[in-house]
């Protein structure tokens, strides 16, 4: 295991509320003790699907929709599993009360350039929020970095621990660091994590696994950018962005195949 020293740069993290970014928040923390969390509001369901229904079709939106809502409630099976992976990789999703926080309505209003003009931290790192559009990204000083739990360019988008077991690909089931652009998981790759899935883990508990696992190359991009040593790398691998799976083929694929 990888040990890091205590860093004294001032670095922020944009989230949105949930679990697994605080497993992030307080890895980060660990080492970066004058760390500043901006949280964002997350996007109403209703916007989602619009937004989804128009680019991908009324069926794959609403299929979509299903899944998640069974995701959300689902996890409650899963809570022995989750734990045993957060004891596995020593790792807390307790919320931090001493951790300084900002609240914000979203990723690309101006309360965020405001907060960061406040904050004046030495790197930004981003999960689990909205997509920074070209412009928000543009008036950015610091380094802004993203983890996407999933390999990319394969698993760009969502979900990608549970396609790449679709695939047959479990050699590519992990996590990514990276630099962000105004595509999806488009920019360069800093690190990347790999793991084995055990058969007890499902699509609710894939992300844990995926974010415990991979504390140590986030800590390590964030030690880079503060210190001016990103190494940007160029991944020649085929591109594509998923989604989550419609529900329909969430349950195919549970039932003849164990994947759920």
């Amino acid at each position: 295991m990888t040990t890091f020293e205590t860093r004294t740069e001032t670095v922020a993290m944009l989230i949105q509320p949930g679990h697994n970014p605080e497993v992030i928040v307080n890895a980060v923390r660990a080492i970066f003790p004058n760390l500043v969390v901006i949280e964002e509001q997350p996007e109403s369901k209703k916007l989602f699907i619009l937004r989804r229904a128009k680019k991908l079709g009324w069926p794959q939106a609403l299929g979509q929709l299903a899944t998640m809502v069974v995701s959300k409630y689902g996890k409650r099976f899963t809570v022995k599993r989750a734990a045993e992976i957060r004891e596995q990789f020593g790792v807390s999703g307790t919320i931090d009360p001493t951790i300084p926080r900002v609240a914000i309505s979203s990723a690309n209003s101006p309360d965020l350039l405001k907060a960061l003009g406040d904050i004046r931290p030495a790197a930004l790192l981003l999960f689990s929020c909205r997509m920074l559009k070209a412009y928000t990204l543009a008036a950015i000083p610091c380094p802004v970095l993203n983890f996407h739990a999933g390999i990319i360019p394969q698993y760009r988008g969502l979900q990608g621990g549970y396609w790449s077991r679709i695939l047959s690909d479990e050699e590519n089931f992990g996590g990514t660091v990276h630099l962000v652009d105004a595509g999806v998981d488009t920019g360069d790759t800093l690190y990347q994590q790999r793991t084995k899935p055990s058969k007890r883990d499902t699509m609710h508990t894939y992300p844990l696994l995926q974010t415990a696992v991979s504390t140590g190359i986030i800590v390590k991009a964030l030690e880079d950018a503060v210190t001016g040593n990103l190494k940007p790398l160029k991944i020649a691998a085929p591109s594509r962005q998923w989604y989550h799976p419609p529900i329909w083929t969430w349950l195919w694929n549970g039932v003849t195949r164990g994947i759920w």
